[in-house]
């Protein structure tokens, strides 16, 4: 197969897997109501609607990671060796949420259900906020440079790539990388709701999650059109093959009217969103609405990626010098590894099948008191 077909299949590959990522941070969403929620009954019902789920989000993140080692190393070394203090937090995060779900309701815990409780809710915040400040990086650009020459070089650096001195802290600090970033976030909170309404058989809890969809879902609106706002107006990197690269004035916006059918693409699931929303508010005995704004998300973030690496673009524009910026052409693996790698990208669907045979299996019937209360310890988050 052509090597620029096997790097644009292995970007589209990515692209599913952050799509996929980012709607599964529902989980996380969920987390971030926990402490609001004073019945520990109720708190609990909660946690274990979403214990269910909770290992698709870290299998799905981990998968993401490997994937873009293996297909896209030059910004796997870039981003996660240089801005590794965001990485790190990110990382830890996740970490404290698997260990919470794991020894949360355990004999001998002997640091109280709550205590787990407080750092699920970090990561419910954590996470979301600070995986959409690193995705807007991708969009708005960082600041790296990069040599590829340090690599052979026996007086240079070992670091193919040089980061400023707090190492992609300062993306926490751009205020468009926040406004992207509280985008991610209320949008996981958004999906949360939708999820616990349509998981969880309690009306005081349908009643609770339906005003925080009311809340999230317009919290959410808001920063989308004003994040859509930002990646339309924005500048982006051009950077052909044999063709310098140069800094082009709205870049994305032009990838959009260039590439009809990804701008079908967002379109479409932004409709799907807000259907989702809109129909879950309007309609009580609506418990759908997670499917169709779970798709919808899925759609606009695969078109989010799409015009950020097609169409001759630098998906990872450095704001230190031009000729760093990241390509899909040239930070990606050889064709060799490609090609064996698309072989093994054939189980991908069967990986989904069994994904979506476990949760159907799973929410055969929605969660209530009663079945957690029947539910053995060793069951229970």
């Amino acid at each position: 197969m052509d090597y620029n077909i096997l790097q644009n299949y292995w970007w589209l590959i990515m692209s599913v897997l952050g799509a996929l990522l980012v709607f599964l941070l529902f989980v996380q969403g969920g987390q971030s109501m926990l402490i609001s929620v004073p019945n520990r009954d109720k708190r609990s019902l909660l946690i274990n609607s979403l214990g269910r789920k909770w290992e698709f989000t870290f299998t799905t993140l981990v998968t993401f990671g490997g994937a873009f080692f293996a297909s896209f190393p030059l910004f796997y070394s870039t981003s996660f060796g240089g801005a590794y203090w965001l990485w790190m937090l990110i990382l830890f995060s996740f970490v404290i949420q698997a260990v919470s779900y794991e020894y949360r309701s355990k004999l001998g815990n002997v640091y109280g259900s709550q205590f787990y409780d407080i750092l699920l809710f970090i990561n419910g915040i954590v996470g979301p906020l600070l995986l959409g400040v690193a995705v807007a990086g991708m969009f708005f650009g960082a600041e790296f440079t990069v040599a590829k020459a340090n690599i052979i070089s026996e007086t240079g650096p070992a670091t193919i790539s040089q980061w400023g001195p707090l190492h992609g802290l300062e993306a926490i600090a751009c205020w468009k990388n926040l406004v992207f970033g509280l985008m991610v976030l209320f949008l996981a909170r958004t999906l949360a709701s939708l999820y616990f309404i349509n998981n969880i058989d309690d009306e005081e809890i349908h009643r609770v999650q339906h005003r925080q969809l009311l809340v999230n879902g317009a919290i959410f609106v808001v920063f989308f059109l004003a994040s859509a706002a930002l990646i339309l107006t924005a500048s982006g990197v051009r950077a052909g093959e044999g063709v310098a690269p140069e800094r082009v004035e709205y870049k994305y916006l032009s990838n959009f009217i260039s590439m009809w059918w990804c701008l079908a693409v967002f379109l479409i699931g932004t409709l799907l969103v807000l259907f989702g929303i809109i129909k879950s508010l309007l309609v009580k005995e609506f418990r759908r609405g997670i499917w169709f704004a779970g798709v919808g998300t899925v759609l606009v973030v695969m078109a989010l990626f799409w015009v950020l690496g097609y169409n001759d673009t630098a998906y990872y524009p450095s704001l230190l010098s031009v000729d760093s910026s990241l390509t899909i052409r040239n930070s990606s693996s050889s064709h060799f590894t490609l090609t064996a790698m698309s072989i093994v990208s054939i189980l991908v669907p069967f990986v989904l099948a069994y994904i979506f045979y476990a949760w159907r299996a799973m929410d055969r019937k929605s969660l209530t008191t009663d079945e957690l209360k029947a539910l053995d310890e060793d069951d229970k988050y």
